[in-house]
C-alpha cells in the first residue's frame, strides 16, 4: 500500500471517527424569534458538509447549537446511538475552528497543538507523536518553535486545524475559517482544507456564505434562508437544479427575471414581460399556467450574444465591461431597466447595443415566491 505524504501511516482511521450522526428536529429560538427552524439532517462518517447561505440565515447557530455553546429549543441530536445535546461542549468531544483562530500568542505552534492534549492527561510520549503527526499533515513542522505573531494568516489557520484534528474528534466544526484571508490565500487554504480532511478521516461541518468555497470543498450542501432550510444535496444537484431562486442565486444564477408565463406545456415554458420573451424551463412539481408570475434564471455564461438565426431574448446597453482574459464580463441594461449579466469572447464596448439569447434549457423557470419566501 502507497503511504501518503502526512497521512496517519500505518494506523487506521482514529477510533472516535463518527458512524453517523443524526440531527432531529433541532432548532433555536430566542423569545419570539426563531433563529434555526426544525432541521433534519443525517451526516455519515467522513462526510464533508457545508451550511451555506447569507448572513443571519441560521448556519452559525445550527453550528453553535451542534458544538453545545448553544442549547436546542427543540429536538436532538444523536451521534453513534448516543444522545449528546445534553452534554457540555468538551464532554462532546468536537473539534473547532472558529474564524479568527482563536490561537494563543505567547504560545509557540507546538505549545498551541498540544494544548488540548495536556488538558486531557495525555502521555507525554503519545502527545509527542500525535503532534509531530499532525504537524507533519498540516506542513508545519519547520514552524513548530515560532509563535503565532511569526506566521502568515494561511499558516495560523494550519495552526487551527491541527489543534482541533489532534485531538482525534468524531467531527470537526468550521466556523467561516476563510474569512479573514485574501483571495489568493483562501483558494489555496480550501485546497488544504480538503487534502487534510481526506488524508486524517475527517468528518467535517463547515460554515460559509461563499457558494465557490462551499462547492469545491463539500459532498454534500446544507442551503439556509431565515433559519430554514431550502434545499439539501451535493454540489451537482444544487448546481444544476436549484430548487427555488434563493438556492439559484447562491448557485451563480445571476440573472433573476422576473417575468410572466405566456404559455407553458410538456415541452417547456415562455415567459414574457417588460420586452424579454424566452423559452425555459419549468422546475418544481406545480404545473404552471398563463398568466402566473414566475421568477427565471440565468448563469452569466448562459446568457450570450445572439447569433443571426437565434431567437433573440432582448436587446440591452452594455454598461460595464470587465476583462478576465479569453472571456469579457458584460453588465448590459435593458430599455425597461433591467440589467443583464453574461460573459461572452467577443469583442463588446460600453455604450454597444447587444442581442442576448439563452438556450431553453439553461433557463430554470421557478414560480414566483409568496412573501414568506415559499414557490
Amino acid at each position: 500500500m502507497t503511504e501518503t505524504l502526512g497521512s496517519p501511516v500505518g494506523r487506521k482511521r482514529p477510533d472516535s471517527q463518527l458512524g453517523e450522526l443524526h440531527l432531529r428536529g433541532v432548532s433555536r429560538a430566542y423569545g419570539a424569534h426563531t433563529a434555526l427552524n426544525p432541521l433534519d439532517l443525517t451526516v455519515k462518517g467522513g462526510e464533508f458538509i457545508a451550511l451555506l447561505g447569507p448572513s443571519g440565515c441560521g448556519k452559525t447557530t445550527a453550528l453553535n447549537c451542534l458544538a453545545g455553546l448553544l442549547p436546542l429549543t427543540e429536538g436532538e441530536i444523536v451521534l453513534d446511538g448516543r444522545r449528546v445535546d445534553t452534554l457540555p461542549p468538551e464532554k462532546r468531544g468536537f473539534g473547532m475552528v472558529f474564524q479568527n483562530y482563536a490561537l494563543f500568542p505567547h504560545m509557540t505552534v507546538r505549545a498551541n497543538v498540544a494544548f488540548g492534549l495536556r488538558m486531557r492527561g495525555v502521555g507525554k510520549a503519545e502527545a509527542r507523536r500525535r503532534v509531530d503527526e499532525v504537524l507533519r499533515l498540516v506542513r508545519l513542522t519547520e514552524q513548530a518553535h515560532k509563535h503565532p505573531g511569526q506566521l502568515s494568516g494561511g499558516q495560523q489557520q494550519r495552526v487551527a486545524i491541527a489543534r482541533a484534528i489532534v485531538m482525534e474528534p468524531p467531527l470537526v466544526l468550521m466556523d467561516e475559517p476563510l474569512s479573514n484571508l485574501d483571495a489568493a490565500l483562501r483558494l489555496q487554504m480550501r485546497s488544504e482544507i480538503r487534502r487534510i480532511h481526506q488524508e486524517f478521516g475527517l468528518t467535517t461541518l463547515y460554515v460559509t456564505h461563499d457558494q465557490e468555497e462551499a462547492l469545491s470543498l463539500a459532498d454534500r450542501l446544507v442551503v439556509l434562508r431565515a433559519g430554514r432550510v431550502s434545499q439539501i444535496g451535493t454540489p451537482a444537484e444544487l448546481y444544476e437544479r436549484p430548487a427555488d431562486p434563493h438556492v439559484a442565486a447562491f448557485m451563480g444564477y445571476r440573472n433573476l427575471l422576473p417575468l410572466t408565463i405566456a404559455s407553458a406545456d410538456a415541452a417547456g415554458a415562455v415567459a414574457e414581460g417588460r420586452d424579454l420573451r424566452l423559452h425555459g424551463t419549468p422546475v418544481g412539481a406545480r404545473p404552471l399556467s398563463p398568466g402566473d408570475e414566475v421568477v427565471v434564471a440565468v448563469r452569466p455564461e448562459d446568457l450570450r450574444l445572439a447569433e443571426a438565426h437565434e431567437q433573440a431574448v432582448t436587446e440591452a446597453v452594455a454598461e460595464i465591461v470587465e476583462y478576465h482574459g479569453r472571456v469579457l464580463h458584460v453588465e448590459a441594461v435593458t430599455r425597461a431597466g433591467d440589467r443583464l449579466y453574461l460573459k461572452t469572447g467577443r469583442q463588446v464596448r460600453p455604450g454597444d447595443t447587444v442581442t442576448v439569447a439563452v438556450a431553453p434549457e439553461r433557463a430554470l423557470v421557478f414560480r414566483a415566491p409568496d412573501e414568506e419566501g415559499t414557490p
